[in-house]
């Protein structure tokens, strides 16, 4: 019922993240007259999502335009994620006006990511989240190209994250992508796999034990939900962690551990 008059209030006075917002406020006043309110925010948790979602696609616009031409594979991607997100065909053309903007030659996007901080900086799992579908956007046409990787460091940097820190996250996230097919048969899969969970062949067990589980904690639903990410993006933190999955149970084999 709520989530419904939400829905219907926050378009009319605010548009299309008006109704985002009045959505997952509504959702979780419905949820709290059900369960119990459990010490969760619902006002500040919608507008997270609400402010996650509009970061996102500016974002990827940006990102899409970096190189001075978005290309057919980006546009396939941004295609397929909001289809993930089983967006409405009103809601997906607001999500290509956001992309759009952010697109533009002469677009700051500097207030966004002030907002977003705003916001949400202080959920750690979120910001780099955020962080990881844009290295993925990034390499949407299978390559970093300069002026995406430039674009990249000064967003990270927005996002409290170092040069390494991003590196870092960059060569997971690459090779984490080796596994999104399924189980890697490669002569370089093992090193692949070393690199996805951000070890080397050094690394101890317990190295590579504690390394694996920070990944899976950065994808738990529960978690990325509590911090406000919105429910239908769940499935795509999902897929990344089914990638370091992978990643990990090849090392294991490889180990015997």
């Amino acid at each position: 019922m709520f989530k419904l008059i939400g829905v219907i209030a926050g378009y009319y006075f605010f548009g299309f993240f008006g109704a985002l917002f009045g959505f997952f406020a509504g959702s979780f006043v419905d949820r709290i007259r059900a369960y119990g309110s459990g010490g969760v925010n619902p006002l500040q948790n919608a507008l997270r999502q609400a402010v996650f979602l509009e970061t996102v696609f500016i974002s990827m616009g940006k990102l899409a335009k970096a190189d001075g031409h978005v290309s057919q594979d980006e546009i396939d991607h941004v295609e397929q994620f909001m289809q993930k997100l089983g967006m409405t065909a009103e809601h997906r053309q607001q999500a290509i006006e956001l992309f759009k903007k952010g697109a533009a030659p002469a677009f700051d996007i500097a207030p966004t990511y002030q907002r977003f901080m705003a916001i949400c900086g202080h959920t750690k799992n979120l910001k780099e989240v955020l962080l990881v579908y844009l290295i993925v956007m990034a390499l949407a046409d299978g390559h970093f190209h300069p002026a995406e990787e430039a674009l990249l460091t000064d967003i990270a940097a927005r996002l409290g994250y170092g040069q390494a820190a991003l590196k870092n996250m960059m060569d997971m996230v690459l090779n984490q992508s080796h596994f999104s097919g399924g189980a890697v048969t490669t002569a370089d899969a093992l090193e692949d796999a070393y690199k996805a969970l951000g070890v080397t062949r050094d690394s101890s067990d317990a190295e590579i034990k504690r390394a694996y589980r920070r990944l899976m904690s950065q994808y738990h639903p529960d978690k990325l939900i509590g911090q406000g990410m919105p429910e239908d993006m769940i499935a795509m933190a999902t897929e990344q962690a089914k990638e370091i999955q992978l990643a990990h149970d090849l090392i294991k084999k490889h180990r015997n551990i």
